[in-house]
């Protein structure tokens, strides 16, 4: 009975696992011929790493880009990294498929038992989630003096030159470099190699995977084709950045009152009780009244 208790939780958290997956996987292109070892990893992609016939390992991480459409999802969680020396996508995959197996086999362990077997879909998701905490914490960084970059790009275009030379002259006065300016060297670079400038602007954009980064590529590309003041634009754009970040400040704080009921419920008002209560209680037990 036990035995068959277990199989029945394996094949449910199989079930879970592919279900999940494939809710989220973008749609196939029917017209793609899916061959795992060809198609996907001949290429210049981390993934080329990958030799299915020659390890298991490979051969899972294979079977997992190929059913849930992972290629795409782990090369842009990379890019927004800022395209670290390590973890490459290929890494990431292979710590994703790491944690789905050791941590239900170490609850298993642990309980002696079969039924944390279910954990191995949290654990095949749980890498994401501390890498787009990463993530969202590098954008927050950039967020941190964009509009005063703006500014300064707008100030520097209104003397009479242009945004590249721009972002030149603000890389080099910083006496830090911010995660922003490290992004603009590397549009700039990219640009001195020969990239054009609508694909280097748009790589940046895809780098910080901000929309206010996006926002301002836009208008940026917006200027070149249509030949419009650039300055006007950074500036208005800077503005509205302003007004966002200042009404976003006022609803953190008007709902900071509401986050502070439970703590207020669980940890304040029950040791208020007892510091009140308890001369009190102390008194009836003892046969009188505490007061």
């Amino acid at each position: 009975m036990t035995i068959c208790l277990n199989l029945i939780l394996l094949a449910g958290a199989g079930a879970v696992f592919v279900g999940i997956f494939r809710l989220f996987a973008p749609a196939e292109d029917k017209e793609e011929i899916v061959d795992v070892t060809v198609h996907r990893y001949k290429s210049a992609s981390s993934f080329a790493r990958l030799d299915p016939d020659a390890k298991f390992v490979d051969k899972i991480a294979a079977f997992c880009l190929s059913t849930f459409h992972l290629e795409e999802p782990l090369e842009t969680m990379y890019l927004q990294l800022g395209s670290p020396d390590k973890p490459q996508p290929v890494d990431i995959l292979y710590i994703k498929i790491l944690v789905a197996f050791v941590l239900p086999v170490a609850m298993m362990l642990l309980f002696k038992s079969f039924w944390p077997i279910i954990f191995l879909p949290i654990g095949f998701i749980l890498p994401d989630v501390i890498i787009k905490g990463r993530i969202q914490k590098r954008q927050q960084e950039i967020l941190g003096n964009f509009s005063t970059t703006v500014d300064l790009a707008a100030l520097i275009i209104e003397s009479g030159l242009d945004y590249l030379t721009a972002f030149e002259r603000i890389i080099k006065v910083a006496r830090e470099k911010t995660i922003l300016e490290e992004e603009l060297e590397k549009t700039i670079g990219e640009i001195k190699l020969g990239y054009s400038r609508r694909e280097a602007l748009e790589r940046f954009a895809a780098r910080t995977g901000v929309q206010e980064v996006r926002s301002l590529v836009g208008l940026i590309i917006q200027s070149d084709e249509l030949g419009t003041s650039l300055v006007d634009l950074l500036r208005n754009f800077s503005a509205d950045l302003r007004s966002r970040r200042l009404n976003k400040a006022e609803k953190l704080a008007a709902q900071a009152s509401t986050k502070m009921l439970f703590p207020l419920f669980i940890f304040i008002f029950p040791t208020i009780f007892i510091l009140i209560l308890s001369p009190m209680l102390g008194g009836l037990l003892s046969g009188g009244l505490g007061f």
